[in-house]
């Protein structure tokens, strides 16, 4: 072989370009890629000498504030917001400043008045079951100058009224209750038990206007601290508020008093002497500073707020990304980025801090010096030379390319399509001269699937042909006016004769009206059979195609719609080009020339093909024709 002929091919051609192209500019890129390795490298170790000292200044101000904190459990001082000190000794507990905690683990032990002051007045309401009587005792009771003795007769001379029906009466007593302030009455502060009473009578007499003010003052001081009361105490006249106004859990606060008994359980069953731990309550961050003894608890125990503020303050401004994880793993403050390409970790043992420290950040990808600079222009004008040779030698090539690729998927379509009816045709052919078909009903069904393919490959080599002398203009359009919805229903009702074994079924929807168009009836009928052809097709599963002739405006439209799998945005225009067919059904059989003949002859009337589609929705064929001017 000459080197002229090897030149003859498109793909040499190409190929001698980019192995001449190719070779010193991939040595040239080898040698940038060494330099900007190396640039990258030492970029990448400054970063993580950032990152390093980084997270040593972030760790020394979150240890340098906690120190501060555990100075301040001994010489006392101003408790930051969000936070509380504790001191416990023994079995009794306070906290400081008050106010702040929701529920308190422990209580001192409770007061109030004996059982033998009102044994007269419970013996009168349960035994007698005589409420009028035991209302007249605790009245008395009432006026007690003992306030415990006083708190609990009113508490029981309230209830006796409700039973007496004497609810006005019952609501005066609840809030002379609540006149008693922190005095203690079943346990339980005497205002607490005042307004979740008043606010049951309320309820009960279906008041609402009264009930919402009443229920939001005790839902103010339920969450203001107002009270010291048990967990269980709380939670219980905290779910009732909720239930009568439908208002959201203070979740900082009850974060802060969930910290407080963690400590305070601690203690109890450990008495660890010193410790620093970050906790999560829910998901908000506690922190708890504590030192001890056997027999006193000192401890400063910051909520979600006080959290955030000393974390703000280590991390101030940094430009990295910071985060805080506690010994379970999870991340209680910042974000902890995984992905970063660098990291330092400062570890809780060896910081002395409540939790892991972790400090990521990105390579920088600035100040790697002006080499970078240098072998981005040189890559750059590189660039621009294969490409400026490479667009003008694939220009020269590529359509070549094209179009024998094209032309061999259209020989391997073709070759298929006329198989299958060949190989039909020659063993029916075959089993009938050879008479292996003795019964006659076998022998009609052999005699008419050989008509059905040999008009099946009929149609083919006509299609061949018709487009054949389309493309060469040597097939002229006889055009003659005609109802284009009587041209329709014909091929329709061929059509559904061809499919209708297959389960497939054609509903045609035309407007009663008589339309004129000027069309070569044959020319037409192909179009729209190959889009019937095509909507059976790509359409393995729904088995109905709609069909509708309609006028809109100056035009008359023919549309075939079927419910396949649609045709991507991006194929919607190359579908209409020969040889082509849809690439996201590539097992469907065809030559793609059906597409190109419909767009053909529907120019040749004046005309245009509109097409409407997306992937699993189906698609929808229209064929807008000029309408005849009536007259």
């Amino acid at each position: 072989m000459g080197f002229r002929q090897w030149l003859e091919s498109p793909r040499r051609v190409l190929g001698m370009f980019l192995a001449i192209t190719l070779i010193p500019a991939a040595a040239l890129a080898w040698l940038g890629w060494r330099m900007l390795e190396q640039d990258r490298a030492l970029e990448s170790q400054r970063v993580q000498e950032r990152l390093e000292y980084a997270a040593d200044r972030v760790s020394a101000a979150l240890e340098r504030s906690l120190a501060e904190w555990e100075g301040q459990l001994e010489s006392g001082g101003t408790v930051p917001a969000g936070a509380v000190v504790i001191v416990g000794r023994g079995e009794g507990m306070e906290a400081h400043p008050a106010g702040r905690l929701l529920y308190y683990p422990v209580l001192p032990a409770p007061g109030g008045a004996g059982p033998s002051w009102f044994v007269a007045g419970e013996d009168a309401e349960f035994r007698e079951s005589n409420p009028g009587k035991a209302v007249e005792i605790f009245r008395k009771l009432a006026e007690s100058p003992e306030p415990v003795v006083r708190a609990g007769a009113l508490l029981r001379l309230a209830r006796n009224l409700r039973k007496a029906g004497k609810r006005g009466e019952a609501l005066e007593a609840y809030q002379a209750l609540i006149g008693m302030k922190e005095t203690p009455v079943a346990g339980l502060p005497a205002e607490l038990v005042g307004r979740e009473a008043r606010c049951r009578v309320w309820e009960e007499s279906g008041a609402q206007e009264e009930l919402r003010p009443e229920a939001e003052m005790l839902w103010r001081e339920l969450h203001g601290g107002r009270w010291r009361v048990l967990r269980p105490t709380y939670e219980f006249h905290a779910e009732q508020t909720r239930r009568w106004i439908g208002a959201s859990p203070e979740t900082d606060s009850l974060a802060l008093a969930g910290g407080v008994e963690w400590v305070w359980e601690q203690w109890r069953a450990e008495r660890i002497a010193r410790g620093r731990r970050l906790l999560m309550i829910g998901d908000r961050p506690v922190l708890a500073v504590w030192r001890s003894t056997p027999d006193r608890l000192s401890a400063l125990v910051g909520g979600p707020e006080f959290v955030a503020s000393w974390w703000a303050r280590a991390v101030g401004d940094s430009t990295v990304k910071c985060a805080l994880t506690d010994a379970d793993g999870r991340v209680v403050m910042g974000k902890l980025d995984a992905s970063a390409k660098h990291q330092a970790v400062r570890a809780a043992a060896a910081t002395k801090l409540p939790g892991t420290l972790h400090v990521a950040a990105e390579a920088a990808e600035n100040g790697l010096g002006a080499r970078r600079r240098i072998l981005m222009a040189a890559g750059a004008a590189v660039a621009i030379l294969l490409l400026g040779g490479g667009y003008l030698v694939f220009r020269a090539v590529a359509r070549e390319m094209a179009v024998a690729r094209l032309q061999s998927d259209f020989v391997a379509a073709v070759s298929h399509e006329f198989r299958s009816p060949l190989t039909s045709i020659r063993s029916l052919s075959e089993m009938l001269a050879r008479d292996r078909v003795p019964a006659e009903p076998e022998r009609r069904r052999a005699y008419d699937v050989l008509v059905r393919e040999s008009e099946r490959l009929h149609r083919l080599v006509e299609g061949l042909l018709d487009f054949g002398r389309m493309e060469a203009g040597t097939a002229p359009y006889k055009l003659e006016p005609l109802d284009p919805a009587t041209l329709v229903r014909e091929v329709v009702a061929e059509f559904q004769e061809q499919v209708a074994e297959k389960g497939y079924r054609i509903e045609l929807a035309a407007e009663p009206e008589r339309l004129g168009i000027r069309a070569d009836p044959e020319a037409l009928a192909r179009a729209v059979w190959n889009l019937l052809d095509n909507a059976v097709k790509y359409s393995p599963e729904s088995k109905t195609v709609e069909v509708g002739v309609a006028r809109e405006g100056e035009q008359v439209a023919i549309h075939v719609r079927d419910q396949g799998i649609g045709i991507p945005a991006s194929q919607q225009k190359e579908i209409f080009r020969k040889f082509v067919r849809g690439g996201n059904a590539p097992a469907v059989k065809g030559t793609g020339l059906g597409l190109a003949m419909v767009d053909h002859i529907v120019r040749a009337h004046g005309g245009r093909v509109k097409l409407e589609s997306a992937p699993g929705q189906g698609s929808r064929f229209t064929l807008l024709l000029p309408a005849e001017q009536a007259g």
